[in-house]
């Protein structure tokens, strides 16, 4: 009988559960625990239990096969994954079983690409990054460190969006448009203007 795969996901918030859900439906992990400071108060969540609090890692670390932050906030997560690493946990890679990503993108430690979620041809992802429901990551599309990609957000081939960017929800890129590390768009904003404006009131300037 295969032994059962336990992930421990740092994080029991919406995002946390969503990681959850994602894992066990890939049939890829079999149990899930959860991290959380609000822990023991908190001890279950989306049907699974609390074990530890952030600072108590080291005590459960050994029973879990490898863990994720799962925390939308960009400079949290890099902090949560840094806590992972020193406790020796591996950094797990959470695809949603509802998720198309192409065999040719490369996906970095610590991700997690969530339901109908799209990752084209070539695209590299890399640790630490969100790519939520309903996004788009076309061909050749590079995500920094840490990115965070919002519902429904649509990234045009070649598009680079620096590390820790947080495009929210709705926002849309056009082809090789460039999104500054740390950058943070408003919901439904496209990056073409925000970003190039320059550049496109030339191309409208004729």
């Amino acid at each position: 009988m295969a032994l059962k795969k336990t992930l421990l996901i740092l994080g029991a918030g919406g995002h946390g559960k969503a990681v959850a859900e994602a894992a066990l439906l890939s049939g890829k992990w079999q149990r899930v625990c959860f991290a959380d400071d609000r822990w023991p108060e908190l001890h279950e969540s989306f049907g699974c239990p609390v074990v530890a609090s952030s600072s108590t890692l080291a005590d459960v670390a050994g029973e879990m096969d490898a863990a994720i932050a799962a925390v939308g906030n960009n400079t949290l997560r890099e902090q949560w994954q840094a806590r992972l690493q020193d406790c020796g946990l591996p950094q797990a890679t959470v695809m949603h079983p509802a998720a198309s990503v192409s065999p040719s993108a490369e996906l970095g430690a610590g991700s997690a690409v969530m339901a109908l979620a799209l990752v084209g041809v070539d695209a590299r992802i890399g640790k630490g990054v969100i790519v939520n429901a309903h996004a788009t990551v076309d061909y050749d599309a590079i995500l920094g460190d840490f990115a965070h990609l919002g519902v429904g957000v649509h990234l045009a081939g070649g598009v680079q969006v620096g590390a820790r960017a947080w495009l929210q929800a709705g926002c849309s890129a056009g082809y090789r448009v460039v999104v500054a590390e740390g950058e943070v768009l408003a919901p439904g904003n496209g990056a073409d203007w925000v970003v190039n404006a320059s550049r496109w009131e030339r191309v409208w300037e004729g």
